[in-house]
């Protein structure tokens, strides 16, 4: 997958880019209704309509990330732990509902051609770790909440959303000198993930995400021009 001999990364975003699913709702769903049936799906949609109410009202996606998290305060990890991995057999079970194929290809193939891969994503371990063993990957970069005595507190250090990819992707850059961003790739679905596009050489667009695809664009001829 690579013109190069060099060695280089390949940062991925995950809901609607490797998965059809935005995985932390799908999620949230999945183990509301199996724990609580039709009272788990009443509450998912409470929590979806304060999302929605939120977003439309104009609050940054980062604090939407730390609200999400603030439904899982008190939630044993190892009961999360093991409800992520039922849903992602579930899910895993209908590839061709689950699985965005080309991305999924196209991973496995840089993988295979020695890359490092990374999953960058605001979704958190315990839905990321099955995903990530499927391609194989080498690293998450994801929000990661915090916890005490084996539970969640509800709070998180840092979403990595927008920005806080950007930051993520730069920071795991930094620490290998060995490898020129220009010869890295990245794939994401949504013009939230071009801070993080912008730092590599190769930036992919997955589906049809027309702002995100035109900016790439523009930053490319800026740079020709140059």
């Amino acid at each position: 997958m690579s013109d190069t001999d060099r060695p280089y990364l390949v940062f991925s975003d995950v809901d609607e880019t490797l998965i059809t699913v935005k995985s932390m709702f799908d999620f949230l769903h999945y183990q509301l209704v199996r724990r609580q049936g039709a009272a788990g799906e009443r509450e998912y949609d409470r929590i979806m309509a304060e999302i929605t109410r939120r977003a439309t009202g104009g609050v940054p996606r980062a604090e939407i990330n730390r609200f999400y998290y603030q439904q899982y305060a008190g939630e044993s990890v190892s009961t999360i732990e093991r409800l992520a991995a039922d849903w992602f057999a579930e899910r895993a079970a209908a590839p061709g509902d689950f699985w965005i194929d080309p991305t999924r290809r196209a991973l496995r193939a840089h993988r295979a051609a020695g890359a490092t891969l990374v999953l960058v994503s605001g979704s958190f371990p315990p839905v990321l770790a099955p995903l990530a063993r499927e391609v194989a990957a080498d690293t998450v970069l994801c929000t990661r909440p915090t916890t005490e005595r084996g539970r969640y507190t509800g709070e998180v250090v840092t979403p990595v959303i927008g920005e806080g990819k950007r930051a993520a992707v730069a920071a795991e850059l930094a620490a290998r000198p060995d490898v020129d961003p220009a010869d890295c790739w990245g794939y994401g679905d949504h013009v939230s993930d071009l801070p993080m596009l912008e730092l590599v050489g190769r930036p992919v667009v997955v589906g049809s995400d027309n702002e995100l695809r035109a900016r790439l664009e523009r930053r490319s001829a800026s740079r020709a021009a140059r």
